[in-house]
């Protein structure tokens, strides 16, 4: 039987500052704290020997670690060694697989598109394909989930697996053996030009090769000819600050401040804009909304503080602490909390941490958009007033519709539906219409129209009690979806974000300003 008074406080103060002790004492460390150390050891082996019920001490640690750490403030993290291969294969932008982007759809592995240059694409697995057996096990029948798929799926670089393949057409099952390779995890969605050469860019993270994929994408929107950018960083919660200053460096102009971090035992370090950048010509304007922080919130500090460009959209999430990994002994990893970064004006943008780790991480959604009552003003090289003390205020406005209901439309996605429904609408458009370019599948409104009604009828045969009763900007923003997600299975990325940004209020703002 377990109880909440098993985990009490003290002991995760007790087994932290074991281990910050063991990580961090120096040989002039006092001699009560070898004493201290020992002890914290005793107890936890008094628990793990005598207590009245089996625990797994494993579990029990990690807990109390983290229950400490949360104390200290909501960003410093404890990592197991279980977890921290995947942590760091997100930060570092490759992982080993087969290389395809899925959906569960029906209960079975749907691939959606085999990922560019992976090992799936090069053996001909096609969007459509569904993967009905993995090393001799049925996957099509076990109600899998999105983690099951990962493991099966993921593997060491140069282990093969073994997998069948339902393919429309074909009456017998496809046997493919998939040798892993590594896959690339990018960053940026999309880089692709809207109308009148203007470049939009979204980032969805800063790891470590966010400013490669960044460079190669606006290289190829100079050589189309973009004459201004748009740099969507909404719901982008950060990640590197290196990649934040090396973005940012893009377009300030030289010795431009674009950051700077101190910290209690750490002295303020300054980081500035270093070279000629590719961009320090181009008109921007950066997108931001209650998901953005951290990395996100220093690009688009630098900007706004140095008066270089816009920054449109919704008050930034407010994290402006810096944590550093310390990686122990046993191969887990502490992230703590050691600077808090600063703008170039001097602000600080972190929030309150509120009453609960809860409450600091939904504030954002509960919040009403206006500055913050304990802000601090500060102002940009022009002279104009910023806010500290709670994210980054954009320029312009613009508003959280709270009129507009989208339950129905989430419960659709939630139940596969719309994914379910645009990768078989794709490949019946692909052998009706396989001569449509793009262009004119963007530009043909009867398209979305056609799309929609067939999509009504999907819905019924998957449920003949819901009927779809939408308001007027849900129903935009519904056929503006299909019509896209069908669009990204054809063709790409750059299709899908051409057509959704057509009524994204955020891009639409911002393509006015620039012209």
């Amino acid at each position: 039987m377990k109880h909440s008074y098993l985990q009490p406080i003290i002991y995760s103060l007790l087994i932290i500052i074991g281990i910050l002790i063991g990580v961090f004492a120096g040989p002039n460390s006092q001699p009560n704290n070898k004493y201290k150390n020992q002890k914290i050891n005793n107890i936890l082996n008094l628990i793990q020997d005598h207590y009245v019920d089996t625990i797994n001490i494993e579990d029990f640690n990690d807990k109390a670690i983290n229950s400490l750490l949360t104390e200290l403030d909501p960003h410093s993290t404890y990592i197991s060694a279980k977890k921290f291969k995947d942590v760091e294969e997100e930060m570092q932008g490759s992982f080993s697989g087969i290389g395809v982007q899925f959906n569960i759809i029906k209960d079975s592995i749907v691939v959606v598109a085999p990922i560019s240059g992976g090992p799936s694409e090069r053996l001909g697995i096609k969007s459509g394909d569904r993967i009905i057996e993995v090393d001799g096990e049925d996957v099509a029948s076990i109600n899998i989930k999105n983690e099951g798929v990962i493991k099966r799926l993921r593997g060491e670089k140069g282990s093969s697996v073994q997998v069948k393949i339902l393919r429309r057409g074909n009456k017998d099952l496809l046997d493919f053996t998939i040798i892993r390779d590594d896959i690339p995890l990018y960053s940026v969605d999309v880089s692709t030009l809207l109308n009148n050469n203007i470049g939009y860019i979204k980032v969805n993270r800063f790891s470590a090769t966010t400013f490669e994929e960044f460079n190669t994408g606006i290289n190829e929107l100079l050589n189309e000819g973009m004459e201004s950018l748009i740099l969507d960083l909404r719901g982008n919660p950060g990640g590197y600050l290196g990649m934040a200053i090396s973005m940012s460096d893009e377009f300030l102009d030289q010795d431009n401040l674009i950051v700077y971090t101190q910290g209690r035992n750490r002295e303020r370090e300054n980081f500035y804009a270093t070279k000629k950048g590719s961009l320090q010509d181009t008109d921007i304007i950066i997108l931001i909304d209650e998901g953005s922080a951290s990395a996100s919130e220093i690009v688009a500090g630098a900007i706004q503080d140095n008066d270089r460009g816009l920054i449109i959209g919704r008050r930034s999430f407010g994290k402006g602490l810096v944590q550093e990994q310390i990686t122990l002994n046993d191969g887990d990893a502490v992230r703590l909390t050691t600077q808090r970064y600063y703008t170039p004006s001097g602000r600080c943008i972190q929030k309150e941490y509120g009453k609960s780790e809860k409450e600091y991480y939904t504030e954002q959604y509960l919040r009403t958009d206006t500055v913050p009552n304990d802000s601090l003003l500060f102002t940009t090289k022009k002279g104009r007033l910023v806010y500290g003390g709670g994210g980054i205020t954009p320029d312009i406005k613009i508003n959280r519709d709270t009129s507009v209901n989208y339950s129905q439309i989430n419960l659709m996605i939630s139940k596969g539906w719309i994914n379910e429904f645009c990768l078989n609408h794709s490949l019946q458009f692909q052998k009706i219409n396989s001569e449509e370019s793009q262009e004119l599948f963007i530009s043909n409104d009867k398209n979305q129209e056609e799309i929609y009604s067939a999509f009504l009828n999907f819905i019924k045969e998957k449920d003949k009690k819901l009927n779809v009763l939408l308001g007027e900007k849900e129903l935009v923003y519904l056929k503006n979806l299909l019509k896209a997600t069908v669009a990204k299975n054809i063709w790409d990325a750059k299709a899908y974000y051409k057509i959704l940004s057509e009524e994204d209020e955020f891009i639409q703002e911002a393509i006015n300003k620039l012209n």
